[in-house]
C-alpha cells in the first residue's frame, strides 16, 4: 500500500492565508449585503477546526483497518499506476460523498453530527472549519471503494481533495462563476443555497466537487434569494461542546420521552423535523336508543 499524503496538511498555510484575506477584504471592501466576520464565530469554528483535526488523529487508524481489511477480501485490486483508476475513483469518491451528504441530513441520528457545520450564522472561510467532533458517522459511507478494490490510502487521499477543494466554497466573497462551471461544479454560489435556511434552500445542493449529481437526483436549487444562513431553529451558544453535541441531548431527550419503541426509532432514524403522529382521538361512544 502507497504512502498517505494528506493534502490537507499542505493545504493549511493556504487556507490561514486566505482567511486572513478575507477577513481584510471584509475591512477594507465591506458590502452591507453580506455578513462578514464576528470574533466570537470566527473562534467557535476555528475551536471546532482544532478539534476535528485532534480526533481524527486517532480514528483514523481506526478508519485505515476497517478499509485495509475490506481491501484485502475485495476480489480485485484497481492500480494505483493506471490514470483510469484515478479518473474512476474520483467519480466514485463524489458520488459517495453526494450520498454520505444528503442522508446526513435525512437521517436524525446522522444529522446530530452533521449539524454542527450548517450551525453559524455566518458564511464565511472560518465557515468550512466548522466540522464535527463524531465523524465516525462517516466510516460505512466509503468502505464500498474498498470493496472494489480502490486502495484505502487511494480513498483517503481523494477525500482530502475533495476536503481542500470544499473549503473555498465557503464564500460570499465570490459571484457566479462562468456557466460551464455552474453547470458542472459546486461552487460558493451553490453552496450558499446549501447553508440557507430560507424554506426554498433546505435540503439542497449535497455536491462536494461535482453539482451534477443534485442535478442527476433533483435535490438542486440555484441561488436566487440572498440565503439566510444557520438553522431553522439557531443553536444560539459559541460554545464549541454545545455546538458539537446540542442535537444529540435533543434526539437523546426525544427518545427518552417517546411513548413507544416506534416512535423512538422515528426520532432516530427519520428526518430532523420529524414528530410522531399525535394519536387518535378516542371513538365516541354510540348515542343511547333509551
Amino acid at each position: 500500500m502507497g504512502a498517505v499524503v494528506d493534502p490537507v496538511l499542505y493545504a493549511v498555510p493556504v487556507f490561514v492565508l486566505c482567511l486572513a484575506l478575507e477577513a481584510f477584504s471584509y475591512r477594507y471592501l465591506p458590502d452591507d449585503d453580506e455578513r462578514g466576520y464576528e470574533v466570537r464565530d470566527a473562534a467557535t469554528s476555528l475551536s471546532m477546526g482544532l478539534g476535528y483535526v485532534a480526533i481524527n488523529v486517532g480514528w483514523k487508524l481506526a478508519v485505515v483497518a476497517v478499509y485495509t481489511a475490506a481491501y484485502a477480501v475485495a476480489p480485485f485490486h484497481l492500480p494505483a499506476s493506471d490514470p483510469l483508476t484515478w479518473v474512476a475513483l474520483f467519480f466514485a469518491e463524489d458520488l459517495v460523498y453526494y450520498w454520505y451528504h444528503r442522508l446526513h441530513h435525512e437521517v436524525r441520528v446522522l444529522w446530530a453530527s452533521h449539524v454542527v457545520h450548517h450551525s453559524s450564522t455566518f458564511y464565511n472561510l472560518s465557515t468550512a472549519l466548522r466540522q464535527t467532533w463524531t465523524p465516525m458517522t462517516a466510516l460505512p459511507f466509503w468502505l464500498p471503494l474498498a470493496l472494489l478494490g480502490f486502495s484505502p490510502w487511494m480513498i483517503l487521499f481523494q477525500q482530502s481533495v475533495s476536503l481542500v477543494y470544499q473549503f473555498f466554497l465557503h464564500t460570499e466573497r465570490v459571484e457566479r462563476l462562468p456557466r460551464p462551471v455552474e453547470l458542472v461544479f459546486n461552487t460558493p454560489s451553490h453552496h450558499r443555497v446549501h447553508h440557507g435556511s430560507n424554506r426554498r434552500y433546505l435540503d439542497r445542493n449535497y455536491g462536494g466537487i461535482l453539482i451534477v449529481w443534485d442535478r442527476l437526483f433533483r435535490s438542486f436549487e440555484p441561488e436566487g434569494e440572498r440565503p439566510v444562513y444557520g438553522l431553522t431553529k439557531n443553536v444560539g451558544t459559541y460554545n464549541p461542546a454545545r455546538v458539537a453535541f446540542h442535537e444529540f441531548a435533543g434526539l437523546w431527550r426525544d427518545v427518552r420521552a417517546a411513548p413507544s419503541w416506534r416512535d423512538r426509532a422515528g426520532h432516530v432514524l427519520r428526518g430532523p423535523g420529524w414528530t410522531p403522529a399525535p394519536p387518535a382521538p378516542p371513538t365516541p361512544a354510540p348515542a343511547s336508543t333509551g
